[in-house]
Order: C-alpha cells, then sequence, then structure tokens
C-alpha cells in the first residue's frame, strides 16, 4: 500500500515536471514569434515563460523546477540548432532566475493572492526587476564569452533581454495567479460590464498601438477602469493585451514605433509595457486590500452590534434575574 502510494505520487511529480516542460516550450514558441536581433543576438520584447515559470514555482513549489529546465533546454536548442557548453549555461541561468525569484519571494512573505499592495511591490520589484537579472547576465555574458556578441553590445543585449523576461514575469504571472482563483460566472455578476470593457479593450488596444496619433496613452484610462471595477482579475488581462499588441506593432514599425531604430522600440516596448504592467497590477492590489479592509470593518462593526444587543439593559436583566426581597441571607 504504500509503495503504490509513494509510485502515484512519484508519477504525479512527473507529470506535473513534464507538464511545466510543455507549456514552457509552447510559451517559448509563442514569444520567439515577434522575435527581434540586437548586435546579432536574438531577443523578444516580451518573454512569457519566465511568467510560466515563475507562475509554476508558485503553484507547486520547487518540485517544478526540472521541469522548467527541461523546457528551457528545448527552447534554447531549438533556436541554436545545436548544443554547445554554453546551451547548458543558458539553460542554468534561464532556471536559476525564476528560482532564485521565488525563494526571495517566499522568504519575503509574498502571498499569491495579491490582496496587498505590499505583495504587488514585492512581485515587481523582486520577482520580475531583481530576479530576472540573473538571466540576462548569464545570457549575455555567455554570448560574449563565445565570441557571438561584440564588447560594446553587452549592455544593450542585456537591457533588452532582461526587460523582456522581466516584462514576461509582470505581464504573464498575474494572470496565472487569477486563473488559479477562477470560478464559474454567477447570475449576479456585471455581465454587461464586463463585456462592455472586453469590447473597449480590444479597440482601445488596438487604436493605442497602431495610430501614429500619439493615441498610446489611451491604454491607461481602460487599465484604470479595470483594476477599479474588477481588481487583478480585469486589469492583468487588459495589460497582456496591450503588451501582446504593443509588441506585434514594435516588431513591425507601425504606430507609435515608425521610423525607429529596433533598439529604441526595445527601450520605448520596455518603458511602455513596464508602466502598463505597474498600473495594472499594483492599482488592482490596492483596490482589493482597501476592499477587505472594508470588508474586514463591516464585519467588526455586525460582531459589536450583536455584543451590544447582547448586553443591552433589558437583556442583562433577563439573563441575570434580580433576588427577592424575603429571601433570606444566607449565614
Amino acid at each position: 500500500m504504500i509503495r503504490s502510494e509513494r509510485t502515484r505520487r512519484t508519477a504525479v511529480t512527473v507529470l506535473r515536471v513534464l507538464a511545466v516542460a510543455a507549456v514552457y516550450y509552447a510559451a517559448g514558441g509563442l514569444g520567439l514569434i515577434r522575435e527581434v536581433s540586437v548586435h546579432g543576438a536574438v531577443v523578444t520584447p516580451l518573454w512569457p515563460p519566465t511568467g510560466i515559470a515563475l507562475g509554476a514555482l508558485i503553484y507547486l513549489g520547487p518540485v517544478a523546477w526540472p521541469g522548467i529546465a527541461l523546457g528551457s533546454f528545448l527552447v534554447v536548442a531549438t533556436l541554436s540548432g545545436s548544443v554547445t557548453p554554453s546551451t547548458f549555461a543558458v539553460v542554468a541561468g534561464n532556471t536559476a532566475a525564476p528560482v532564485c525569484a521565488y525563494l526571495i519571494l517566499r522568504r519575503a512573505g509574498f502571498r499569491s493572492r495579491l490582496d496587498r499592495l505590499r505583495d504587488g511591490v514585492l512581485l515587481v520589484f523582486l520577482g520580475a526587476l531583481a530576479g530576472m537579472s540573473i538571466s540576462a547576465t548569464v545570457g549575455t555574458g555567455m554570448l560574449l564569452l563565445d565570441g557571438k556578441l561584440p564588447l560594446s553590445g553587452f549592455w544593450p543585449v542585456w537591457a533588452a533581454w532582461w526587460s523582456g523576461d522581466a516584462m514576461g514575469v509582470l505581464v504573464v504571472t498575474p494572470l496565472l495567479l487569477v486563473l488559479r482563483r477562477l470560478r464559474m460566472p454567477r447570475a449576479t455578476d456585471r455581465w454587461a460590464e464586463a463585456s462592455t470593457l472586453l469590447i473597449v479593450s480590444v479597440l482601445v488596444s488596438l487604436v493605442a498601438t497602431r495610430s501614429s496619433l500619439a493615441m498610446i496613452y489611451l491604454a491607461f484610462p481602460l487599465l484604470i477602469w479595470a483594476a477599479l471595477r474588477f481588481q487583478l482579475a480585469g486589469s492583468a488581462p487588459c495589460a497582456l493585451l496591450l503588451s501582446v499588441l504593443a509588441a506585434v506593432a514594435g516588431t513591425q514599425g507601425v504606430g507609435p514605433f515608425e521610423g525607429q531604430s529596433i533598439l529604441h522600440v526595445m527601450v520605448h516596448l520596455a518603458v511602455f509595457n513596464g508602466c502598463v504592467a505597474l498600473t495594472g497590477l499594483l492599482l488592482a492590489a490596492v483596490v482589493t486590500e482597501q476592499s477587505n479592509i472594508r470588508e474586514r470593518i463591516e464585519r467588526a462593526c455586525e460582531e459589536l452590534a450583536d455584543v451590544v444587543d447582547h448586553l443591552a439593559p433589558g437583556r442583562a436583566a433577563a439573563a441575570w434575574p434580580s433576588r427577592p426581597e424575603d429571601e433570606p441571607d444566607s449565614p
């Protein structure tokens, strides 16, 4: 019986690892659709596998790291067309970055519900900006050591690599954390407003990212609406939609990115996607935190009202009847 239970747990663990590797590899294929070249190095303005990796670690714990390593190996080997010692170094960096980010977040007391402003700040600065510097440093360093990158191109490639990995965490990981709490919609939900938000999001995102009239800032009222009314469940999909359409427009050189060099496009995309992710994530966390505080205050007021009602003079007299006047005192 014990052996069969261990076998079952091992089989479940192996399936989870393979599932993480498959999703990582599929996300890598999607990310490479919009690849660009900076000083001969292939980078992407939005790298979804980093968000998949950190989300898997938050869901499953450290047991997910072999799946991340396997998925990264498949992506790197497919991209380079061969397996060299530098391949394993890049895979190690791609694996260590989300693992270190996860460990730092856990040590800092991060909660996956993202219902506090503190959790949003931790995910942004520790999980994305700090953690993804590991993969960017290892990957760019290996390109430099292999002679595939001149010394003058180190920092531009490092910045492009780092921003793509960080944007993957900021855009994809919150969406995965929302999907974890997904439930069947109820009849009392705001269907009309949600449908309107969906339609407006698509239209505004297309106009903001493809119009040459500098209308890209239309994205922020949309994010504010989504975060205020639907918290992370609204802001995370909107941020993903805006980031993906902006990446497509940037790599095509249309809209606000027309006439810019690849390096300028990457910088523009990094700033825009970072602002979009920060606005949606932090505002949703603030709104959720305030909503939870209000609910706790309302519960405390209800409990206090029950206590006051229970201790009212009439109830106190009924609970403690007075002693009859003719009852003799005890000796």
